[in-house]
């Protein structure tokens, strides 16, 4: 699998999903049965991999100011989320984390910037197709600490200065 077809498949199951992370954790699962294991072991590199990158001082920051706070917990589920709303959204993001501001159309903190189980989704649909856990994925750990400049997100004027557009719209 290549990565136009992983971003492909994340699309259209979001598309499907109408954007519930929960439907399309679900429907992400359905699709990978339909692949063989191999392919699912491909599909679960490239959204590791990027998982990965997405471990960012920058990145928690938005995610903080989206979700009024965010726990080391939220903040892995946010970039699962942030993964799942497709390549333009994700590599925006990371170019530029207040551009959120202008990538999303809407943020609901009810709902949305909580993608847990996308991030499951390619180990239930191995387990699913072999009866096994996935074996190790071969791809560099993530980092012990966020890549970046520590943040302090108690300082609100900081996080003001850091995303102005993001604070505007959504904080």
């Amino acid at each position: 699998m290549d990565e136009t077809e992983f971003w492909e498949i994340v699309d259209s199951t979001r598309e499907a999903a109408e954007g519930d992370p929960e439907d399309h954790a679900e429907l992400l699962v359905d699709r990978l049965l339909r692949s063989d294991p191999d392919s699912v072991l491909d599909f679960a590199r490239h959204f590791e991999s990027r998982y990965n990158r997405a471990y960012r001082w920058d990145l928690w920051g938005a995610a903080w100011v989206l979700l009024g706070g965010a726990s080391d917990d939220a903040f892995d589920y946010f970039r699962c989320w942030l993964i799942g709303q497709g390549r333009e959204v994700f590599e925006g993001a990371l170019h530029d984390p207040d551009a959120l501001a202008d990538l999303l159309h809407d943020f609901d903190e009810e709902v949305d910037g909580d993608g847990e189980e996308l991030g499951y989704a390619a180990d239930e649909a191995y387990e699913e197709l072999t009866g096994a856990v996935a074996a190790d994925l071969g791809i560099p750990p993530a980092p012990v600490e966020p890549e970046g400049t520590p943040i302090d997100f108690e300082d609100e004027a900081a996080l003001v200065r850091l995303y102005p557009r993001l604070t505007e719209r959504f904080g």
